[in-house]
């Protein structure tokens, strides 16, 4: 396990039972480096969208914890926030609560001269994604060659 993914995990495990207890759920947990600075991101949900109020109470929370545990080495900023409507679909629970839903696909190499595709989420499991596009043919992409999945949005 690497030190980014160890930092996730103590992380998720203690925030798990925290945002259940808030009836929150936990979206995501990343650490990241970005213009030099490291930052540890929380990301939390819930059911008619997350406040600044309920940032604030998981932040302080989550904050009193690593000032007590101080296992992350580096200097870091510790966010806390709702994903947006732009977020990635990474986990199952994500992909679940999406079928049926218009998604973009963009690859980390191109197939067939083309790096991005849209369509309707019809089907996953542990190493496929599938859609519907809108000439209502299906394509399955391999996980592992997948960059990013999200909701795709018209504006």
């Amino acid at each position: 396990m690497t030190r980014r993914e160890e930092y996730e995990s103590r992380t998720e495990r203690f925030l798990l039972p925290l945002l259940e207890q808030h009836q929150f759920e936990l979206v995501d947990v990343e650490y990241v480096k970005e213009a030099g600075n490291w930052y540890l991101r929380a990301y939390i949900d819930k059911e008619g969208g997350i406040t600044v109020d309920d940032c604030e109470v998981i932040s302080r929370s989550l904050s009193d914890w690593l000032d007590k545990n101080d296992f992350i080495t580096d200097s870091y900023i510790l966010e806390v926030s709702s994903p947006g409507l732009g977020r990635p679909l990474k986990k199952d629970k994500d992909l679940e609560r999406s079928l049926g839903e218009a998604v973009e696909i963009r690859l980390y190499k191109a197939r067939e001269k083309q790096k991005e595709f849209e369509g309707i989420l019809t089907a996953y499991d542990k190493e496929t994604v599938t859609i519907e596009k809108e000439d209502k043919t299906s394509e399955v992409f391999i996980r592992s060659e997948i960059a990013l999945i999200r909701l795709a949005f018209d504006f």
